[in-house]
């Protein structure tokens, strides 16, 4: 069933859609109850992002010819066989960028393409790089601060100096862009001001640094993306006032557990709405995520009436079967409190799953699988939005007891 709390959705105007959109109502509220309420930053960034979507393409092609330039010195147009091994690297939400990108850097680039976190990267350096093949590293963080990411680019700057650099974050005076200003092999790409979140959250930061690294899929084929990030911001405008309306309803139902399944890309997207419900209510909501197919493999067992299950539901018919057997399965050994199949984009058909709530906007809009973590990704930000509200918490810095903030503090480096 397409979800319809209340009312009949279908057909529904975008304009009525904003009336009942609890997301548009934090909005308007007044300043000095959104300073209270812990609401002054996380909501706008949420709201903004198809807006922000627009500029970010729009900094893509004003630097294109200079992107062009630095992925060829790096060897993006050699011969297969001579092209470099791409790692996208980032921590945390940042890692997850990468994991909705490799895919498709993979298919455009034809060359070996792997997220590789920079947490990782910080304790096993050695064994990650192997000796004289070529390496480009893209690395995605919202302040250019975060101490692995500074000092993983730090140690490679210093010890792998044939490794191609580029950096991509929010935040101008980051210590990851000053660090390769000037440096041969190494190009900073900083996103416009707004992109770079103030609450503790990373909403606009995360969409805006996927489609940045998608339009880089596409360096040599930006006629072919230009229509589908507009297709990905009307849908997203579409989408908003549905996955606010839903989240709200399902953090009113309580639920203290959460798991995100997804296949390819949106496997990616599901450990990012993981981790920003659970950092959103500041762990009173347990999450976990997997793959479509893992879940079976053990981790089902973590499962129970407690739990709201949310998939991220393929429009790619070989997979969607796999994930609507999973779903029936579900359903038949009633192991979840309540099943969501999320389609962002929406869907010229919709399959039938007997008590699996469908969310999905009016209409069909062509955004590949492979784009669409940008616009499916709204709906898990939503849930923690609300659900950190319902728990009495302020999104804008909802973690009481300090375990979290906005940029991880530093560590000891050895």
């Amino acid at each position: 069933m397409r979800f319809t709390p209340g009312t009949d959705l279908a057909g529904t105007t975008l304009g009525a859609l904003e009336d009942m959109n609890p997301l548009k109502q934090l909005l308007d509220l007044p300043a000095a109850e959104k300073e209270k309420r812990g609401l002054l930053h996380t909501p706008h960034e949420i709201a903004q992002q198809p807006a922000t979507w627009r500029s970010t393409w729009k900094l893509f092609e004003k630097r294109l010819p200079e992107i062009q330039e630095f992925l060829i010195k790096a060897g993006l147009q050699a011969t297969p066989d001579q092209r470099p091994i791409v790692y996208l690297v980032g921590a945390g939400t940042s890692d997850y960028i990468g994991q909705c990108l490799h895919h498709l850097l993979r298919q455009k680039w034809q060359c070996e393409v792997e997220a590789v976190s920079s947490t990782s990267l910080l304790i096993d350096f050695s064994d990650l790089i192997l000796k004289d093949r070529p390496y480009l590293w893209v690395s995605f963080s919202r302040s250019g601060d975060s101490p692995e990411g500074v000092a993983v680019l730090q140690r490679a700057l210093a010890q792998q100096p044939h490794i191609s650099h580029l950096v991509i974050s929010c935040n101008a005076a980051g210590k990851m862009t000053q660090m390769i200003t000037g440096q041969d092999n190494c190009l900073s790409i900083v996103l416009d001001e707004e992109t770079n979140d103030r609450g503790l959250a990373m909403t606009s930061s995360f969409t805006n640094m996927v489609l940045f690294g998608q339009a880089l899929a596409h360096t040599w084929s930006a006629a072919e993306y230009a229509p589908i990030v507009e297709s990905m911001c009307t849908a997203a405008d579409s989408f908003l006032p549905l996955a606010s309306k839903m989240a709200i309803t399902l953090a009113e139902l309580d639920y203290t557990r959460a798991c995100f399944i997804g296949s390819g890309v949106l496997a990616g997207v599901a450990q990012e709405s993981a981790l920003k419900l659970l950092e959103l209510t500041a762990g009173k909501v347990k999450t976990m995520s997997q793959t479509t197919l893992g879940l079976r493999h053990g981790p089902m067992a973590a499962l129970d009436r407690e739990t709201l299950f949310i998939c991220f539901l393929s429009t790619e018919s070989t997979r969607q079967r796999y994930e609507i057997d999973l779903l029936r399965e579900i359903e038949r050994k009633q192991l979840v409190g309540a099943s969501v199949a999320v389609i962002g984009c929406g869907a010229r058909l919709l399959p039938e799953i007997e008590n699996t709530q469908i969310l999905a906007p009016v209409g069909h809009w062509d955004v590949p699988d492979i784009y669409r973590p940008v616009i499916d990704v709204l709906f898990g930000q939503a849930l923690g939005l609300f659900f950190s509200l319902h728990h009495g918490l302020t999104p804008d810095s909802p973690s009481p007891n300090g375990a979290i903030s906005r940029v991880v503090q530093p560590i000891m480096i050895y």
